[in-house]
């Protein structure tokens, strides 16, 4: 009843998104398969065939390309930063009111991160980049973006076409900018900030 509602809201929203929908971790596995084209998902952490965070984990291993967000009955923060930790941009509680959740949703096309408001009040800030925020180069301002999207050091270097060496320099620069000591401290740092890192 929860996605039903839920897809509905998102049709009138966007009505320019081709929406789809999963009852089961091997149904929405197998709607990636089959369009690899799909850009979020918005992953219900309790499904029948799969629960907690070994169901964000088992579907970005299947299609790791789509911006996830996650939703969840529970805002625990070691959920959240588990979640965050495995790879996706944003958590959205199911307790949240409807203008909350379209929010999440568009800030996370737009390149944001969504984190829930016991984090971070970066919902009521204005929306700045990297560069603004951090005074980071373009191409760190890139790996952040990469970084956020859960993506390997090999990955980043792949996508950017530069090497795994300068990823890392480029990510001690970012680390030290969010004071972060780790991948998943620096999303929720961006997040906290309300940074946009588009494509």
């Amino acid at each position: 009843m929860f996605r039903e509602g839920l897809a509905l809201l998102l049709a009138h929203e966007f009505p320019h998104w081709q929406l789809q929908q999963a009852g089961s971790l091997e149904q929405a596995a197998a709607r990636l398969d089959d369009d690899p084209g799909i850009g979020l998902v918005v992953l219900d952490l309790s499904l029948p065939d799969s629960a907690g965070l070994a169901t964000l984990t088992r579907l970005r291993a299947r299609a790791p390309g789509p911006r996830y967000v996650v939703l969840s009955a529970s805002d625990d923060p070691e959920l959240v930063v588990g979640a965050i930790d495995q790879g996706a941009a944003g958590f959205v509680p199911k307790s949240s009111q409807t203008g909350a959740m379209l929010s999440a949703m568009r800030a996370v096309l737009d390149g944001g991160v969504v984190l829930p408001s016991s984090f971070c009040d970066a919902a009521s800030a204005p929306p700045r980049t990297a560069t603004e925020a951090l005074g980071v180069s373009p191409r760190q301002a890139d790996v952040l973006r990469l970084l956020i999207e859960g993506k390997s050091n090999k990955a980043i270097s792949r996508d950017l076409g530069i090497a795994e060496s300068t990823v890392k320099t480029h990510l001690e620069t970012l680390y030290r900018k969010l004071d972060a000591t780790s991948r998943t401290q620096a999303v929720v740092a961006a997040a906290r900030l309300g940074l946009r890192l588009g494509a």
